[in-house]
């Protein structure tokens, strides 16, 4: 029996790890949740699992919690950053799926590492912000870190039983969004609502957006290179509209390995949380008959700017990806809010990177100031766009 602590529970990933953990009882228990404020679901989660402990944002929304809970319950809520570190450290737990999105999931999967779990990595910011650190620490505490993204877990089963030596390249895929094909007029008036119309997969808002402007796949090339040790020029994007083939690895003897299945991201969820093993499952399956052709288009980076940044800020390395990654959560909260136009998001992300001087070699206080330099930079520049 595997114990469980998710931080992110109430996220499209923590709910969906919820379904394959309540599917197999006789394989996973839940130890710990922890989510942010929509403590409505939390108190569904909490009295479906059973959890010893769970975090929410603040002491408010812990409050609330426990009224909705009643007094009866067996359930210990905490709150606020040293809540979350705790339900990540926690003795009676053997893997956390570290599923908070954005920054916000750097430092409880710091902890749990620290603390010698396994990590089933769905927040990419980890990698990105602190992928030296990260990967450094796992090192020391002789921890495992499955990725959950199902690209990452693509290039992960390809590698299975083949030499890392023998790599020439991987190959992300990604669908291109629901803009592939729009005009530099069409982008500018393009509204939240329609960016977040996914045309394959359901996902969180944040990533949703990312997955629009191809941010997230710029993320995803960064937190590639630290997953299997990879230089920038060995990572390569392919557009693929159909979200079937997930990413592929190339060998040096011209061998290509490719990872298929619907979109549905139970399946690389399962996968992270059963490994070696793979789970029985008994949701829709692949028909290739019915999806017929499979395309594959170039991923041109005067197209998708946002891909060229990423590219740009893993070569820097340092300090440099925090600030994207910090840069690009101001500009896509400040989209969803109305604030900027669509067109606008990558161009705000560019410009604070253009101020920035690097930390070659950055400790956690060097990234996490970087991450609020950005952050600061953004905002001034979100707020001289609105004037």
């Amino acid at each position: 029996m595997k114990r469980i602590s998710l931080l992110g529970s109430t996220g499209s990933i923590g709910v969906s790890t919820l379904d394959v953990v309540g599917a197999h009882p006789d394989q996973f228990v839940v130890t710990a949740l922890a989510a942010g404020r929509n403590i409505t679901l939390m108190k569904q989660q909490i009295e479906r699992f059973r959890p010893r402990l769970a975090a929410v944002f603040d002491e408010a929304h812990a409050l609330e919690l426990r009224r909705l809970l009643g007094p009866a319950s067996p359930t210990e809520v905490l709150f606020g950053p040293e809540g979350y570190r705790e339900t990540a450290a926690s003795a009676d737990v053997d893997m956390v799926v570290s599923a908070i999105v954005g920054s916000a999931g750097l430092l409880p999967t710091m902890d749990a590492i620290e603390a010698g779990k396994d990590i089933a990595l769905a927040n990419k910011e980890t990698l990105v912000m602190a992928g030296h650190l990260v990967l450094r620490k796992a090192t020391e505490r002789g921890v495992k870190i499955i990725p959950v993204d199902s690209e990452h877990s693509a290039i992960f089963q390809c590698l299975q039983g083949h030499r890392r030596a023998d790599v020439r390249r991987i190959i992300l895929t990604a669908s291109g969004g629901p803009f592939l094909h729009a005009s530099e007029e069409e982008l500018a008036k393009v509204t939240p609502a329609q960016a977040l119309r996914h045309p394959n997969w359901a996902m969180g808002k944040k990533i949703t957006i990312d997955s629009a402007t191809m941010m997230n796949k710029g993320l995803e090339v960064i937190e590639a290179g630290w997953l299997f040790e990879l230089p920038g020029t060995a990572i390569d994007v392919l557009i693929h509209p159909q979200s079937i083939v997930h990413s592929l690895v190339e060998y040096r003897d011209g061998s290509v390995i490719a990872q298929m299945g619907i979109p549905d991201m139970r399946i690389p969820i399962a996968y992270a949380l059963s490994h070696p093993n793979r789970l029985t499952r008994g949701e829709k399956k692949l028909d290739l008959r019915k999806v017929g052709t499979l395309t594959f288009l170039d991923s041109d980076p005067i197209r998708f700017p946002a891909l060229r940044l990423a590219y740009a800020a893993a070569k820097t390395g340092g300090t440099m990806p925090a600030v994207l990654n910090g840069a690009n959560e101001m500009a896509v909260t400040a989209f969803i809010e109305e604030k900027i136009q669509f067109n606008k998001i990558v161009s705000v992300v560019e410009e604070v990177l253009s101020r920035h001087r690097g930390h070659a070699d950055p400790g956690i206080d060097a990234i996490l100031a970087a991450d609020r330099w950005a952050r600061e930079e953004a905002g001034k520049i979100i707020e001289g766009m609105k004037n």
